[in-house]
């Protein structure tokens, strides 16, 4: 298996410099958003986009985080789904936006919504990737990609980020 590096630790820090300006500039400014990440790299992918945010605006975004597995579609009933979503402020009538590592199916995206819907009532949500690679079986549409990578099925992105992994790049086998 051939590893391909996609994105080093630079280009990462690039594209969420920009998917934060994008959000800014959508948001017209930084009232009213929460910061959704995914458990477990799209956290980390949701704290650097919070931190970029305070360098430019100079205010601190309140984030958080989901746990989805309660709410995926391939797991028995009977799991339970409480406190799936970690946020120390009330993301009622707030934009709230999803932050995840990699987009694929949709299916983790879908979960992510059920999760926040069933917790509270946002105005509006949205969603940033740090790489699209295709292969939908929603329709969910990313608002925010740091990077499109058009992949076989056969292929594996795989995204590491320092505060797990010990260093933060995007390959893909």
């Amino acid at each position: 298996m051939t590893a391909k590096t996609i994105m080093d630790s630079a280009q990462i820090k690039r594209a969420v410099t920009r998917m934060s300006h994008e959000i800014l500039e959508k948001h017209k400014g930084s009232d009213n958003i929460v910061l959704l990440g995914i458990k477990t790299r799209g956290e980390h992918l949701a704290l650097r986009i919070q931190e970029r945010i305070e360098e430019i605006e100079g205010v601190k975004l309140p984030a958080g985080t989901i746990d989805i597995s309660g709410y995926r579609d391939d797991r028995p009933e009977d799991v339970k789904a409480d406190n799936a979503v970690a946020v120390d402020s009330d993301f009622t009538n707030k934009s709230v936006v999803i932050v995840d590592d990699v987009l694929e199916t949709g299916r983790t995206i879908r979960a992510a919504i059920d999760a926040i819907l069933n917790t509270a009532r946002p105005t509006t949500i949205s969603l940033a990737i740090l790489v699209d690679r295709g292969h939908r079986e929603l329709p969910i549409r990313p608002d925010y990609i740091g990077k499109n990578i058009p992949t076989s099925k056969t292929e594996k992105v795989s995204v590491k980020v320092e505060e797990i992994d010990g260093e933060t790049s995007v390959t893909i086998f």
